[in-house]
């Protein structure tokens, strides 16, 4: 069964050398996106193969699909919070397939891996030397575990019981919303969000914060949690952590943070002042395939025990076995079945070590604040009042006689897609429409942030006449 047409040795060097064509073509940017070619739309519409086509013409046809596919590692990818798929990263997904191990039980040195990348993250950002921690598909799972604990802690019996009381759960008005999704799903309803004000630099208002409290438990309302953002997808803006745990330990809420796309940046000298107070938080999610770059899918929920999550996860199942005081992973988390994630952050952290990842992250936050400057400094540009507290930039093109800054630059952003040179997301601000470079590749240079500005004033220029 599932025996090679080939041999095991040739599809590897075939598989070695596309691979290494994959990689060299991410060193630089695509003058354009490739169009989906006749050929690929015709293998994709095809019916189930009831005969195999072979490995060798197999792999060549997955590579064509996915070299005509939008891939966010390419040095000018600018939109959303991508990745950039380390290369050590794409060997442990590798490796990890190939084992395939299975985490939800103990898989002896595998766990101890996980345990340690876990910790080693929270050196990084500076929670915690010991950090326990879990690694999950992506950040909704990571802030759903998190808020689970939250209610589990406040609430013991919930998972007999339910929770019977009204609660509350406070973030900013421009926190990620695969919060308000985790809030749903835990059946607390999307009322029980309170979503607070945001001050100039687009941050939690404590005050705001505070009298919310107040209010909630003046109407009978138990306020079960907080979820700070360091780093909002919008702006990048990152709340007042210090402030918030005070608040936090004051009325004796869950303080967790957010940190899926920013907290990274902690871990760096030229950022680490905006997250003081992030080892005060009971519970941190990072995303490490965003700005830990490494591939989807890995993300990760830290907590300084494992005690919430045991409360709030364990089963006593009779074909799991428990042959140590340490937990089982299916006993800490939603999920069952999974894989070696910790691989790609372990490995990408021992072979090129914390150092590097720290110069990489600086790095975009220099090129962030290089395009703030170019875009303040110019008269066809504008920008928001503050600069940018990490990678993303939100810049406006408006040329002199500009009437609707908002519809050229959506026009902009429209045919930025069609162009191919950049890609790039726009950001309603205010009502407003803003173009929205965001830096989370180690390959971006300055050069392509040049050719950021070079496109934006080609289109631009052509379309501005429409809209003066």
């Amino acid at each position: 069964m599932f025996k090679f047409q080939g041999d095991r040795n040739s599809l590897l060097k075939d598989l070695a050398v596309r691979v290494s064509q994959v990689w060299s073509s991410f060193d630089s940017a695509r003058e354009s996106e490739p169009e989906v070619s006749n050929q690929t739309l015709s293998i994709l519409s095809e019916d189930l193969p009831r005969s195999g086509r072979g490995e060798t013409l197999t792999l060549s046809q997955a590579v064509d699909i996915l070299d005509q596919s939008t891939a966010q590692s390419r040095p000018r990818f600018f939109a959303y919070i991508g990745s950039s798929g380390l290369e050590m990263g794409a060997v442990a997904d590798f490796l990890a397939s190939s084992y395939d191990i299975n985490l939800a039980v103990d898989s002896k040195a595998a766990t101890l891996l996980e345990r340690q990348a876990a910790r080693w993250i929270g050196q990084f950002i500076g929670y915690d030397d010991n950090a326990k921690g879990l690694f999950t598909s992506g950040g909704t799972i990571s802030n759903i575990t998190a808020l689970a604990a939250a209610r589990t802690k406040r609430f013991p019996n919930a998972r007999k019981e339910g929770v019977r009381d009204r609660v509350a759960i406070y973030c900013s008005q421009e926190a990620h919303y695969s919060n308000i999704r985790a809030v749903e799903l835990l059946g607390f309803g999307s009322e029980a969000i309170r979503s607070i004000e945001i001050d100039q630099n687009r941050r939690m208002k404590m005050e705001d914060f505070e009298a919310a409290i107040k209010d909630d438990i003046a109407n009978g309302v138990v306020p079960l949690a907080v979820i700070a953002s360091s780093g909002t997808t919008l702006t990048g803006a990152v709340d007042p952590l210090d402030a918030i745990a005070d608040i936090c330990e004051k009325y004796g809420i869950w303080f967790h943070v957010d940190g899926a796309y920013g907290a990274p940046a902690a871990g760096t000298a030229k950022a680490e002042d905006l997250f003081k107070g992030l080892s005060r938080a009971d519970s941190v999610t990072i995303d490490a395939h965003k700005w830990l770059f490494v591939p989807k899918a890995c993300s990760i929920v830290l907590m300084k025990n494992y005690e919430p999550l045991v409360r709030t996860f364990s089963h006593n199942e009779a074909y799991m076995p428990h042959d140590n005081d340490e937990p089982n992973a299916v006993d800490i988390t939603l999920e069952y079945s999974r894989p070696v994630r910790a691989l790609k952050m372990w490995m990408g952290f021992a072979a090129h070590g914390a150092d590097e990842f720290e110069a990489a992250i600086t790095a975009n936050l220099e090129l962030a604040d290089l395009t703030y400057d170019l875009a303040k400094n110019s008269d066809d540009f504008r920008v928001l009042p503050n600069r940018p507290q990490l990678s993303i930039v939100p810049i406006q093109y408006t040329p002199a006689g500009m009437k609707d800054a908002s519809g050229l630059n959506r026009r902009i952003y429209e045919e930025i897609l069609e162009d191919g040179r950049i890609y790039l997301s726009p950001a309603t601000i205010d009502s407003e429409i803003w173009l929205r470079p965001c830096y989370t590749n180690f390959r971006t240079t300055s050069a392509d942030v040049d050719a950021l500005f070079e496109v934006i004033r080609d289109l631009g220029q052509r379309l501005a006449p429409e809209f003066s």
